[in-house]
């Protein structure tokens, strides 16, 4: 039978999510992490890619990023449906309820369609982790994993109004891992399971790559989950995941200070209303930053957006050119 989850909040868990508040707070201030599609594409592609790594997805920052804007990628092809898969089920955060179950079928068969013939269905076999030969960490049954995930919501959504989001997020994340629900996607899943709930309480999370930390701590990740399923209790998984939300939040807020001391407030302006690889027109950036006069778009966004290399010509020798359209730079 699988009940409440076992475990017991910490100071250093409190004290962790009060810095965490004080930092989300923070970040809310800046406008360009809601506004910029160009920023958030570039934190839906790390969040992507690091999950996937975990993994052990062979693709690169950079392949990740090219399957994102259409182009082709070269590679294992199942590592190709991964990311791509991937980048579907994040594309849908928003637009489901992480703490509704019957959505987390639905998100699973995009997670690993074409991948897996379970898709969508709770594993009908036994899971377990093995170091070589020896068998470290078996999962509950096939036959108490429909029981066992009904638990999980349903103390997942008792926790509404008593239990921080954060904290309740994390031992979501190692409950679901622990469970081990489905024969592929367990990880991907659990990441994204706990970002959805933590984006539910502050929509920031949704463009907070958490999972870059993770990978950058991968080896720190399996083995406090190994620790906690010795001791058959979350706390350590707790405050390893609440310090790489806080990490994240930090390197987020100082990409975001860096950005706005480094480039005119005009010019930010303007490109974090183009997104990467599309060719717009003066036109076109006039109406999107809100401006009726070419002079002051010339002078004032589009002239020092040029000369930084932020934005570039698509007929750079001919400046003049008619229909001459403008994108954001490569450099």
């Amino acid at each position: 039978m699988y009940d409440s989850p076992p475990f017991k909040i910490s100071q250093r868990m409190l004290d962790l999510v009060f810095r965490i508040g004080e930092k989300v707070s923070s970040i809310e201030g800046y406008e360009a992490l809601g506004t910029s599609p160009r920023l958030r594409k570039q934190n839906r592609v790390r969040s992507v890619h690091s999950s996937c790594a975990i993994e052990a997805n062979s693709l690169s920052l950079g392949q990740v990023s090219d399957i994102i804007d259409g182009r082709r990628a070269i590679g294992p092809e199942k590592d190709i449906q991964e990311v791509r898969n991937a980048l579907d089920a994040y594309s849908m955060l928003g637009s489901f309820d992480p703490y509704y179950p019957g959505d987390l079928l639905k998100i699973h068969s995009v997670m690993v369609n074409g991948n897996v013939e379970e898709a969508g269905r709770f594993r009908s076999h036994g899971e377990g982790v093995f170091s070589g030969d020896t068998l470290v960490f078996m999962a509950p049954p096939p036959e108490q994993v429909p029981k066992n995930m009904e638990n999980l919501f349903a103390w997942l959504n008792g926790t509404r109004g008593d239990i921080s989001p954060l904290i309740a997020s994390c031992i979501f994340h190692y409950e679901f891992v622990f469970i081990h629900p489905f024969a592929d996607g367990n990880g991907r899943m659990a990441r994204l399971w706990q970002t959805a709930i933590l984006g539910a309480w502050r929509g920031i999370f949704h463009w907070i790559p958490v999972e870059n930390r993770i990978e950058m701590a991968q080896r720190e990740y399996y083995d406090v989950i190994d620790r906690c399923n010795t001791k058959g209790s979350s706390e350590d998984f707790v405050e390893f995941m609440l310090l790489a939300i806080l990490n994240t939040l930090e390197d987020s807020e100082k990409l975001l200070k860096d950005s706005a001391a480094e480039v005119p407030a005009q010019v930010r302006k303007l490109i974090d209303i183009m997104e990467d690889g599309i060719w717009y027109t003066s036109r076109q950036l006039m109406d999107r930053v809100g401006l009726s006069s070419r002079p002051t778009f010339q002078n004032n966004y589009l002239r020092p957006a040029l000369a930084r290399g932020t934005v570039e010509m698509e007929f750079p020798d001919s400046p003049r050119a008619r229909g001459q359209r403008y994108r954001i730079g490569k450099t």
